[in-house]
């Protein structure tokens, strides 16, 4: 029986099927879907959220040392935070299976780069496996740990965003269930003191050289011979892609263990045709080391390293073909991204865009886009837990140049602020930064799609759990001035700013109130409505950026299919024109 599967739902049925027992991870697009799924395996194995990537990590490989196959996932900029310890990991190797999951995200379509991770286990020294539609990638999972076991090393299983969310048909297998690895005390294998790393490091090697040598011959690396004109050597998606636009005779060799690469299968391929090209997105990972071999082949010059590739792409840069867009006779009308009408973080970002001498850093987020129009209400963004400690940079910048005059806050989410805005607010209150931190506690982590964290009191698999208080972190990290405050509140949203500028304690906010999305909410009851005869078309409520308000016959009007009745534009109105009434 075939089933329909996105990559993402294909990957959490290969650890079911590979036999995983203990699985942790932090949600970030394009991988947060393979997570969404495990829960229905919870009769055979267990998942959770993490607070962050590093955590998620370090538990999966715990769990691996302790004798049963492990994963965790991340989206690609995740493994930056769980690099020190995934590093580490490949120097001491398992005692059973571990599978570190990698989504990419070519394109950035929902990511601040568009690194490409292969080039993490060349520099880790472990191996790389990349599936390139739904089947490998339940099949290649399963391989994965049994490269793990055999070899001794964690796994890096790359994805992308199209393998991620596109869907092919699968068949399933049964799940295997191998035995636990008996646990041993092991000092010299899994405590990375320099004296055990110096003589591990050797061994690591010679795991690689065997590695190298199975994959010339490994299941998931094949030749697909069919005319000796044109070879093509590619992996994952790529794959998919120069199927559709390479002549039916070329022939391929399509890889599934890309580090290390096959050098003596790349050399009989090779040898087999007249003309080599090596088909990858990004970097030229595979082939600057096919080169470097010295097998001649054309690649980024043809196909370039940035942004995502397409069938349409290649077939123009490699052979001039330009394919005609299809018209559907439906204009697609462009909307910039903006906040939610309702969503919680308006009430804020409003009342930060009236202070002349503020400077927001911010985060990464859905509040990100307090930085928008008409809001303009954020300086910086970087990454996770980056609106705390660039704060402080911009803070002490500003008092060594005397700019006294500039107010710095510093921004994170409730789910960012256990991921890595903690040790921001150390940072901030060790070395007396003139920075007020400020949460926005939404009760989710609503970018990803509303994933539970350490403060919403429920775990992954829907269990109720201990909800960790931000305010009492904050207090005992020694904030004296903790001000809690509903954002949609705008008076009370002021008088915290005000209260916290003012506070000659160290002061921090937490603007708290639930995302509308959340299930667990209760819907509002009552919508604004605009009052047309007291109404004097002054344009005030437009300066919230709520999609749910806009401009009719020169005066205000309210969509009541997208209003939540939040009245923060009501609270803007400078002659009340604007109120809310009972749903009809």
């Amino acid at each position: 029986m075939k089933h329909l599967l996105s990559g993402n739902e294909a990957i959490a049925r290969g650890a079911y099927e590979a036999g995983v027992k203990i699985c942790s991870a932090y949600p970030g697009t394009p991988s947060t879907e393979i997570f969404e799924n495990l829960p229905q395996y919870r009769d055979s194995l267990y998942c959770e959220w993490a607070p962050n990537e590093k955590v998620a990590a370090e538990m999966a490989y715990g769990a691996a040392i302790a004798g049963v196959r492990s994963l965790c996932a991340m989206k690609h900029v995740g493994l930056n935070v769980a690099a020190d310890s995934v590093f580490t990991a490949a120097y001491n190797g398992v005692n059973k299976g571990f599978v570190v999951v990698s989504a990419d995200d070519p394109g950035m379509h929902s990511s601040q780069n568009e690194q490409d991770n292969r080039f993490y286990a060349r520099m880790a020294r472990m191996a790389l496996v990349e599936p390139s539609d739904s089947q490998e990638c339940i099949d290649f999972l399963k391989e994965a740990y049994r490269i793990s076991e055999r070899f001794d090393m964690p796994v890096l299983f790359r994805t992308t965003t199209r393998i991620s969310h596109s869907k092919s048909l699968v068949t399933f297998g049964k799940r295997e269930e191998p035995e636990p690895a008996v646990y041993r005390r092991n000092t010299r294998k899994y405590i990375c003191a320099p004296a055990n790393a110096y003589h591990n490091h050797p061994k690591v090697e010679r795991n690689l050289a065997a590695l190298e040598d199975y994959g010339n011959t490994c299941p998931i690396n094949r030749m697909e011979l069919r005319g000796n004109k044109i070879g093509v050597i590619t992996a994952s998606i790529a794959y998919q892609y120069a199927r559709e636009v390479f002549p039916e005779d070329a022939s391929f060799l399509k890889l599934g263990l890309t580090y290390p690469l096959p050098m003596k299968l790349i050399r009989e391929f090779a040898a087999k045709v007249e003309t080599l090209y090596v088909i990858e997105e990004l970097e030229g990972f595979m082939e600057e080391q096919i080169r470097a071999a010295g097998i001649p082949c054309t690649g980024k010059e043809l196909t370039g390293n940035i942004h995502e590739l397409n069938p349409q792409i290649l077939a123009e840069r490699l052979f001039g073909v330009k394919r005609e867009p299809v018209h559907v006779g439906v204009e697609a009308v462009s909307r910039p991204a903006v906040l939610c009408p309702g969503c919680p973080h308006r009430g804020f970002f409003y009342t930060m865009s009236k202070g002349k001498n503020f400077v927001i850093a911010g985060d990464i987020g859905c509040y990100t886009l307090g930085a928008a129009a008409p809001l303009h209400a954020m300086d910086t963004c970087i990454c996770m837990g980056g609106g705390f400690s660039l704060g402080m940079g911009m803070a002490k910048a500003f008092e060594v140049t005397g700019q006294t005059d500039k107010k710095v806050f510093g921004v994170v989410g409730d789910s960012t602020f256990f991921h890595s805005g903690m040790t921001g607010a150390v940072e901030i209150l060790y070395n007396k930064g003139c920075v007020i931190p400020v949460v926005l506690d939404n009760s989710i982590t609503g970018m990803t799609g509303h994933q539970d964290n350490p403060g919403s009191g429920f775990s992954l698999q829907g269990e109720i759990t201990a909800a960790v208080k931000i305010e009492e972190v904050l207090k005992a990290y020694g904030y004296r001035s903790i001000f809690i405050v509903d954002p949609q509140d705008l008076t009370a949203m002021q008088d915290a700013v005000d209260g916290a500028l003012a506070s000659e304690a160290p002061a921090a906010i937490i603007a708290r109130r639930p995302c509308l999305l959340i299930k667990r909410g209760k819907p509002e009851t009552a919508l604004c409505t605009v009052d047309s005869a007291k109404c004097i078309g002054c344009k005030k409520c437009l300066n919230v950026g709520c999609p749910a308000v806009r401009i009719k016959n020169r005066k205000s009007s309210i969509d009541p299919a997208q209003c939540t009745g939040c009245t923060v534009c009501a609270q803007v109105c400078p002659v009340s024109a604007i109120s809310r009434k009972e749903k009809g």
